[in-house]
């Protein structure tokens, strides 16, 4: 390794430590930490996301600046190999030479700048996860009610509503053309335990004839008045 060659490792290992130290200092505040610890929160369920809006940004971007920082590592890491192995300076796609004002701005470049262009152009960071064409739209695994064999047990929005009865974050504000609470989860005009429609009619006389419900199992279960 020549003098020129040395120069260029030294600066590239200067800049490996210097943004090794700035990744480890982003973990160390807490970025891998799980979100809830982070927030001394048990739950964030009971968060409206207005709630944690600056927690969410804070997070989104230190993730951002180490997936930046390790992409930048591992370009180091292949220019050093590279000018090891004496092939530093020649594109890692085509093979031609990088143009040295390419390399003097950007000593860890393994790419000439039309294949780099070339790279970030048909960069593929706008792909979904592939799981997502299982999970869109939301709840379809799971929501049976209008599913072929005619699933008529509890699934997965009878236990959606028998949870978001209780209350949610969520307003009918937050969901156009809403009135009303009952707008907020799906089916609220849903009749729980009836099969047939005409059991409706049956059970609408029992609540009619005994709205307070004070008659059950043949006996009265109002109080005694003294």
């Amino acid at each position: 390794m020549n003098a020129k060659e040395a120069m260029i490792m030294e600066t590239l290992d200067a800049e490996k430590r210097r943004l090794t130290c700035q990744l480890e200092g982003i973990k160390g505040s807490g970025s891998e930490d799980s979100f809830t610890g982070s927030l001394s929160e048990l739950s964030l369920y009971d968060n409206h996301p207005a709630d944690i809006g600056t927690e969410m940004f804070e997070r989104s971007k230190d993730i951002a600046l180490m997936d930046t920082i390790q992409g930048t590592l591992d370009d180091i890491d292949r220019a050093m190999q590279a000018l090891s192995s004496g092939i530093y300076g020649l594109c890692q796609d085509c093979g031609r030479d990088i143009d040295p004002e390419r390399l003097r701005a950007v000593p860890w470049a393994v790419k000439c700048l039309q294949c780099q262009r070339r790279e970030e152009r048909h960069d593929d960071g706008d792909k979904r996860p592939l799981e997502e064409s299982s999970l869109i739209p939301a709840f379809q695994r799971t929501f049976l009610d209008d599913s072929p064999a005619g699933f008529t047990g509890f699934d997965g929005e009878d236990s959606l509503q028998a949870v978001i009865r209780y209350g949610s974050s969520d307003t009918p504000q937050d969901l156009p053309g809403s009135h009303d609470y009952d707008d907020l989860y799906p089916d609220p005009d849903e009749r729980i335990g009836i099969v047939d429609d005409m059991d409706r009619f049956a059970a609408d006389d029992s609540r009619q004839s005994d709205p307070a419900g004070t008659k059950r199992h043949g006996r009265d279960t109002r109080k005694t008045e003294r």
